[in-house]
């Protein structure tokens, strides 16, 4: 082989790996879409209008008045209608029903849209084989995702008229972890290398850069358990809460642990520390990073900057607002987003020069 063969393979490998990295990136903008969609779907309070798993048969929407009326007799016998939404119509069940359809319908177009690519670049044998691991592990957490949205679903229909929040806390979770394993090769990728082995990691503040990002997650989780348990809404004051730092019904639950998993008070106040030592943590962060040498470090930390200060007025003004579903999607988005920006500034540092 001469040296001329070997730059031509050496450039073609890299454009196919930006390829991949690029249609990596699509995937990771159409979980973004989801998680905004879900966000909207529990907002409306739409989730359990749907109360059958039929997989692929779902994504034909009932086209007749008959169907309309199946599915609504369906419906009538969960615990949301029963005890909430008693007074639905035909015509209420249809709106709330549209917002479930859509969110179940996207996620399935999100499985067509890494599948049928997947499917053709490995064909083609535009895939290495160091990076079918990380391929085949994204199918893997989409496939049991969808298996964990049921699953939440199913936590509604039995006796409460809610889902659970420890299984909305685990679907939402699962979607930013799934979010970060494609944007992250997705980086790699579009940078022309794959793996761990890319460049040794010796970066000042890779670690810190890294932490601040599983630390986000670990705030998602915080969020999450606000929304499941409705905290947004106990509390619509800002910085105090009824008049307090620390609201006054903080550890009424006995033992003292569970007021950190079911006590609406404590768990809209965590929420808001969490988010407070975020903010710092992510400024101090992008203080450091904003004369880096390399370009690449200084764009994703500066919109690190500007996502987590965003975010942080946006909680501020979802929680005065009393929680309507435009803010409430929005910070739902703005935490996706700041997620991603803390993952693309960790991803630079760790990648720097």
């Amino acid at each position: 082989m001469t040296a001329a063969t070997d730059t031509d393979f050496a450039t073609d490998r890299t454009a196919h790996r930006r390829q991949i990295g690029r249609w990596l990136l699509v995937c990771s903008a159409a979980i973004f879409v989801m998680v905004v969609i879900g966000g909207i779907t529990r907002l409306t309070e739409s989730g359990l209008s749907m109360v059958e798993w039929r997989a692929f048969l779902d994504a034909v929407p009932p086209m007749s008045e008959a169907a309309w009326q199946r599915l609504f007799d369906l419906y009538r016998e969960t615990p949301e209608f029963q005890h909430k939404n008693f007074w639905m119509t035909l015509s209420d069940f249809q709106t709330i029903f549209w917002w479930e359809y859509i969110h179940r319908l996207w996620g399935r177009g999100l499985g067509l849209l890494f599948l049928i690519p997947f499917l053709w670049f490995l064909v083609k044998g535009r895939i290495e084989r160091p990076l079918l691991p990380a391929l085949l592990l994204m199918f893997l957490i989409g496939a049991v995702q969808g298996g964990i949205g049921w699953w939440m679903v199913k936590s509604g229909l039995v006796d409460q008229p809610d889902v659970s929040h420890y299984r909305l806390a685990v679907h939402l979770t699962v979607a930013f972890i799934l979010h970060g394993v494609v944007l992250w090769t997705a980086l790699d990728l579009i940078r022309g290398r794959i793996g761990p082995a890319a460049r040794p990691v010796t970066a000042p503040l890779a670690g810190w850069s890294l932490a601040l990002a599983l630390w986000i997650l670990f705030v998602v989780v915080t969020g999450a358990f606000v929304a499941g348990t409705d905290a947004g809404r106990a509390y619509n004051t800002f910085p105090l809460m009824d008049g307090h730092l620390v609201p006054e019904a903080y550890g009424v639950l006995t033992p003292y642990w569970l007021n950190l998993l079911e006590n609406t008070a404590a768990i809209q106040f965590n929420h808001r520390l969490v988010a407070t030592l975020t903010l710092l943590a992510a400024l101090a962060l992008w203080w450091k990073l904003r004369r880096h040498a390399d370009a690449s470090v200084r764009l994703p930390a500066n919109l690190l900057a500007l996502a987590v200060v965003g975010q942080y007025l946006l909680g501020i003004m979802t929680l005065l607002a009393h929680v309507p579903v435009s803010l409430g999607a929005a910070h739902q988005g703005g935490a996706f987003l700041l997620f991603t920006a803390a993952l693309w500034t960790a991803h630079a540092v760790r990648r720097s020069r």
